[in-house]
């Protein structure tokens, strides 16, 4: 493993792409510092965080002055930096370009696809105090099908994870993109075997990781049964 100072993440574990970083960072045991940017406070427009990233999105890393935005971009340069087991981002360009092939469809589809859910069902009614927008829901939940039916088709077909026999990026990022409607109480993976035998599989290759870093969505959902 590389030797020097721990790297800095800035993190919102809302944030699916942040939680993902955070488990890797953990099942891994690269050594880190988590900076904790509250984005409902918006502490991700502040003067110093601007400066950081001029974007003003999380998750950020700094290594030793190295600034690097992007979810994939980071999860790929941990694992090029560090003696990370070799299974995360295999070395093999063609199970490697596997994994390039889900990351890249990921950001257009199982990305937008799941946080959509939670957006209409939690996030916008929370933040108006207006009622959920069904129709919106209805149409985000059907393309959300649509999504879930192309991971059991062309990714998952016969293999336990997305890309071969063992969990790899495109899972950790998949998992947390599909656990974040969780937080609306909607587990979107429900009557889909094949889904929930593949979560159950991630999850047990994570462990404590796994849900460390859901610990703040298992809150947003029980908080909201607790008011139902």
């Amino acid at each position: 493993m590389a030797t020097g100072r721990p790297v800095k993440v800035y993190l919102d574990l809302l944030s699916q792409p942040c939680r993902a970083v955070h488990i890797l960072l953990n099942a891994a045991q690269i050594p880190h510092q988590v900076h904790t940017v509250a984005l409902r406070r918006g502490e991700q427009q502040s003067e110093d965080f601007t400066k950081l990233n001029p974007m003003q999105k999380v998750p950020v890393l700094e290594d030793d002055g190295f600034v690097l935005t992007e979810s994939d971009a980071i999860l790929k340069y941990l694992c090029r930096k560090y003696a990370v087991a070799e299974h995360w981002y295999p070395r093999q360009p063609e199970r490697r370009a596997r994994v390039d092939e889900y990351t890249a469809w990921h950001h257009t589809n199982t990305r937008p696809h799941a946080a959509k859910v939670f957006l209409l069902e939690v996030l916008f009614p929370t933040r108006s105090g207006s009622a959920v927008d069904e129709a919106a829901l209805a149409r985000a939940l059907s393309q959300l099908d649509r999504t879930l039916d192309k991971l059991e088709s062309m990714f998952l077909r016969r293999q336990p994870f997305l890309c071969g026999d063992d969990i790899t990026l495109a899972d950790l990022l998949a998992v947390c993109e599909l656990m974040q409607p969780l937080g609306g109480g909607r587990d979107v993976l429900l009557g889909r075997p094949r889904l929930l035998s593949w979560r159950t599989r991630v999850r047990s290759a994570l462990g404590d990781a796994f849900d460390d870093a859901h610990a703040v969505l298992y809150a947003v959902r029980d908080r909201r049964k607790a008011k139902l």
